[in-house]
């Protein structure tokens, strides 16, 4: 089984510090992509994270602080890597909840205008879990019969959640081969900006999906309460959600003044 491409897809993995979106930051990245004629790229960076990475991360991946040191940041590699994936589409094994998000601050801190609009994703995790509830090393076993050698190397994360999804197309037909559709079945929910502050309710519009206006239409918070917005973009939240809350913001003002 071959993927149907109409685009680009870049499978990716991320080693970081650790699972905070807004504070960790990357110390390896692995990007497989696919072209719609079969062909792929694959590379793979290491990355000075410039923080300390805790002791009990180094256990997790083997990526000590020792062996970044002299590596370069992820500012000084970004462009590199968003000129590898801005024309793509984006999959990965919980990358919907943690690596996309995460991808997103580190592009936003680098000054790189990183955005979703014209892109999609594929969650393999999600898909896995929907028809399996396992983890990555079982999805391999189960699915391509071979055990996962260097877990946890971003660059065998990669091709392992890429060939895991291949079977999985091989294996359940009610599977559409189409990126969209696989973005559409691998979403837990319909999020505005990735890390899952702001959603769509059922009538497309953005509500806060946490919080005290958990479940309120953004706009009419932001009319009735506009001290919450200053106060968003002085938290402790996700670069991301704060653009993405911006632009809601601004774009309600554009509606007002036309």
């Amino acid at each position: 089984m071959e993927l149907k491409l109409t685009r680009p897809i870049c499978f990716f993995d991320l080693e970081t510090t650790g699972t905070n979106v807004a504070h960790d930051r990357i110390v390896e990245i692995s990007i497989l992509k696919i072209f719609p004629n079969g062909n792929k790229e694959s590379k793979t960076w290491l990355v000075n994270p410039e923080i300390e990475i805790p002791a009990e991360v180094v256990e997790i991946h083997g990526i000590s602080n020792e062996k970044v040191a002299n590596e370069p940041t992820f500012k000084e590699l970004s462009k590199d890597i968003y000129n590898m994936i801005k024309d793509s589409d984006l999959a990965g094994f919980n990358s919907d909840r943690f690596d996309i998000p995460l991808l997103a601050e580190e592009m936003l801190r680098a000054e790189v205008d990183f955005d979703m609009k014209n892109m999609v994703s594929v969650d393999v995790q999600t898909i896995f879990h929907k028809m399996e509830k396992r983890t990555l090393e079982a999805a391999y076993k189960f699915y391509c019969d071979k055990d996962l050698a260097n877990a946890h190397s971003a660059k065998a994360d990669t091709l392992a959640t890429y060939e895991v999804l291949l079977s999985q197309l091989d294996r359940y037909p009610e599977l559409e081969n189409n990126i969209k559709k696989l973005a559409e079945f691998s979403t837990h929910k319909r999020t505005v900006d990735l890390a899952g502050f702001i959603a769509l309710d059922d009538d497309d519009e953005e509500v806060f999906a946490f919080g005290k206006h958990k479940g309120r239409k953004v706009l009419e918070v932001l009319d009735k309460e506009p001290g919450y917005f200053g106060w968003i973009l002085n938290a402790d939240f996700p670069l991301y959600t704060k653009k993405v809350l911006t632009q809601i913001k601004l774009s309600r003002l554009n509606n007002k003044l036309n």
